[in-house]
């Protein structure tokens, strides 16, 4: 199956080093680009891409604002949202994952990092490194207010599939939940995705935000 990217940045030199990062790659396909977040939000609606490779700083409409008003588009459910930052732990970073971006960047990454990347948030997986999951959702989750429908959404969840998101928001790959749990990793990502489907999270991104805005999944101590 054939990736559609889009990409989204103010600098053309920057749009045309990821288009020649994604080039020649047979199951990738940049269908479009956009120089500011308005633009990035129209690309959206009329290309549909898989990916939206989507810069913060950006005229016209920030990254951030640009990221929102796709994620509340239920037509543009399928697209998802990659910010790109020259720092990892960018406060917009914060801000962007908070308006349902899937994950994130660095804008220095290397070749097959950026393909591996675009392909796994294609499948609906978190673009979140085990590495830095943690220290990254505690950071922006810290300041918002607990939503108020996050005890009802907890509830509906059985206790397995508790337990499994938890395991995930502790930056856990379906294999390493399935060692841990000895089930299959095939098991663990049914339970995730059961899971997903009654909290409404758009990916396990935003899966992992809910675990730790619910309190299912403690912050880390510093």
């Amino acid at each position: 199956m054939t990736v559609r990217v889009a990409l989204a940045d103010d600098q053309a030199l920057v749009r045309a080093g990821f288009r020649a990062l994604l080039a020649h790659t047979g199951d990738i396909d940049v269908v479009g680009e956009a120089a500011d977040g308005r633009a990035a939000v129209d690309l959206a609606r009329r290309a549909k891409p898989d990916v939206l490779l989507m810069d913060i700083r950006m005229p016209e409409l920030d990254g951030i604002e640009a990221t929102r008003q796709i994620c509340a588009d239920p037509a543009l459910a399928p697209v998802r949202i990659v910010v790109l930052t020259t720092f990892q732990l960018d406060e917009y970073v914060f801000a962007a994952l908070r308006a349902g971006a899937s994950g994130f960047l660095l804008k220095d990454i290397e070749p097959d990092e950026l393909r591996a990347a675009v392909r796994t948030v294609a499948r609906g997986d978190a673009l979140l490194a085990p590495s830095v999951t943690r220290t990254l959702i505690a950071a922006f989750t810290a300041g918002p207010p607990r939503p108020a429908d996050a005890a009802v959404k907890l509830a509906a969840l059985t206790e397995r599939e508790r337990e499994i998101t938890a395991l995930a928001a502790n930056g856990l790959t379906n294999t390493e939940i399935g060692l841990e749990l000895f089930i299959s990793p095939a098991t663990a990502k049914t339970h995730l995705t059961r899971a997903m489907a009654k909290v409404h999270a758009r990916d396990r991104a935003q899966l992992v935000v809910f675990a730790y805005q619910s309190g299912l999944v403690r912050q880390p101590q510093s």
